[in-house]
């Protein structure tokens, strides 16, 4: 058997968007990913689908992996001739027991990479404001640990040579000794004004900090009641937070959104939701796929095969148009035959997937439904016409039926179904039960269905009691009214049914409550 290889690779402080590109191919090309909860959960998904997960943190039945014992089914992975992927938060040589993890891989013969990742102790401070150098204000950090208790700090600590040693000192892990830590410092020949900041889960949606002075910043973490982990930064260039805080001011800052629609789609919610501050959290709970029974595939085939037949064709999803063309790339059937037929789309980013085929949308309903098409159609359409309606299998009969009672006859074809995801994680109940979850975001009935469906499988005995203290954003009436007869307390629905709206509508509830 041909041996592995290892990659040690750094995740980042937090924010899945700050791995690295070396190390994002890492884990694409990964056939097991060992991890724990210091990497971000969301950045398993861009591993290989068939990608083996090995989580090697604490869980409620099991402590943490003894160091050791992750050292050894490193080497045993790569020996099976497996490409792993040691997922490290922040960067596996700070502070990352890396050098004991790649002498075990070295003494066995084991090929490995260490893929360097961006370190807390600048990524931190930088997300809360605080550049870690200044050109008239520091020239050099030093980053020190703080996690030992006081006499292992004296020891591995010289004081009186790191209290001035640079112009910035990033404490990691050090909340609890936080006190002892200033008491030294100004011991040492720091003043006492000196300023300090703690930077609590910075680059994730639970970022806090504070600040103070050493002479009053353990009275003040106290008094916060502020809990590790926490990067500690001690210096001038803490005063520059007043003016270069940036995050917190975007309007979704402190809000995780969990984002249920498939994965395909996902990417413009997730990028509008991290652009306005928030933090995406990614469960699919659909997938879109080709039809897979004779009959359906016949009956498309069948009717875009009449394309020259049609007076309209109507499109009323993304999905929609995508799957349309690809049954005709598939039956080698050319647009321009239905020369004959008008477009018209439901909203704007159907018409815009129509726009970048090289068609436009001949109608635009104001009103982003299928009572809307209907409206704006009511002037256009002329009984005894024929229209070809390129949906999905869950798509509403609202349409059809009311084009029949028109005179309109309504050829629908399933040119995609709508199938649950079997979307796993290991974190998500975990994060419902404790609030880490601030809102949920719906972007149609099946999305609704297929997420109470997925957390019953994950183990919840009552799913929409658990959705309970979370914000329900829908992208309109109709996924709201879904929600609800399930049982949910919908707090929000989009005034126009489209991402933006979506996202709008978030922003709005937020700055509603003053979050």
């Amino acid at each position: 058997m041909a041996m592995g290889k290892v990659y040690l690779v750094g995740a980042g402080p937090g924010d899945p968007k700050l791995i690295t590109l070396r190390g994002l191919e890492a884990l694409k090309r990964s056939d097991c990913v060992v991890y724990d909860r210091l990497a971000g959960p969301q950045l398993l998904n861009r591993a290989r689908p068939s990608a083996e997960f090995i989580y090697v943190g604490k869980l409620p039945d099991r402590h943490t992996m003894k160091q050791e014992e992750i050292n050894r089914l490193l080497v045993d992975l790569a020996l099976q001739g497996k490409t792993v992927v040691r997922l490290k938060g922040g960067d596996p040589t700070v502070f990352g027991r890396v050098g004991e993890e790649a002498e075990l891989l070295r003494k066995n013969g084991v090929p490995y990479e260490i893929v360097p990742g961006i370190t807390s102790a600048i990524a931190v401070p930088a997300y809360a404001g605080i550049p870690v150098t200044h050109r008239d204000l520091a020239s050099s950090f030093s980053v020190i640990t703080g996690h030992e208790s006081p006499d292992k700090l004296d020891r591995s600590i010289q004081w009186d040579k790191v209290t001035n040693a640079t112009g910035t000192l990033v404490f990691l892990m050090g909340v609890s000794k936080i006190g002892y830590i200033a008491e030294q410092l100004v011991k040492y020949g720091r003043p006492p004004e000196t300023p300090v900041a703690l930077v609590r889960w910075g680059t994730r949606a639970e970022q806090r900090t504070l600040t103070g002075t050493l002479s009053d910043i353990e009275e003040k973490v106290k008094a916060a009641g502020f809990e590790p982990p926490a990067v500690i930064v001690v210096g001038e260039v803490v005063r520059q937070r007043e003016t270069l805080a940036w995050i917190e001011k975007k309007p979704l800052f402190g809000t995780r959104v969990l984002v249920t629609r498939a994965r395909s789609q996902a990417s413009e919610l997730t990028d509008k939701i991290d652009d306005f501050g928030g933090e995406p959290y990614e469960f699919p709970v659909i997938e879109t796929r080709m039809p897979e029974s004779d009959a359906a595939v016949q009956a498309v085939k069948d009717a875009i095969g009449a394309a020259e037949t049609y007076d309209w064709v109507l499109l009323t999803s993304v999905n929609g148009v995508e799957y349309f063309y690809r049954w005709l790339d598939l039956c080698g059937i050319d647009i321009r035959r239905f020369h004959r037929a008008r477009f018209a789309a439901v909203g704007p980013k159907t018409a815009e997937a129509l726009a970048a085929r090289g068609l436009r949308a001949d109608v635009l309903p104001e009103k982003f439904l299928a009572e809307g098409l209907l409206e704006t159609l009511a002037g256009e359409m002329k009984a005894g016409q024929r229209a070809l309606l390129p949906r999905g299998d869950l798509a509403r009969e609202t349409l059809p039926r009311e084009l029949e009672k028109r005179g309109v006859e309504a050829v629908e074809i399933d040119v995609y179904e709508t199938v649950q995801a079997d979307s796993q994680d290991p974190f998500l109940l975990e994060m419902l039960e404790t609030g880490e979850i601030h809102a949920v975001t719906f972007t149609s009935s099946s999305t609704v269905t297929n997420l109470l469906q997925a957390l019953r499988r994950l183990g919840a005995e009552n799913p929409a009691a658990l959705l309970d203290g979370v914000d329900i954003a829908c992208i309109g009436p109709i996924t709201a009214r879904t929600a609800e007869e399930n049982g949910l307390k919908v707090t929000a629905v989009a005034e126009s049914s489209t991402i933006d709206g979506l996202v709008d509508v978030l922003c709005k509830l937020r700055q509603q409550r003053g979050d």
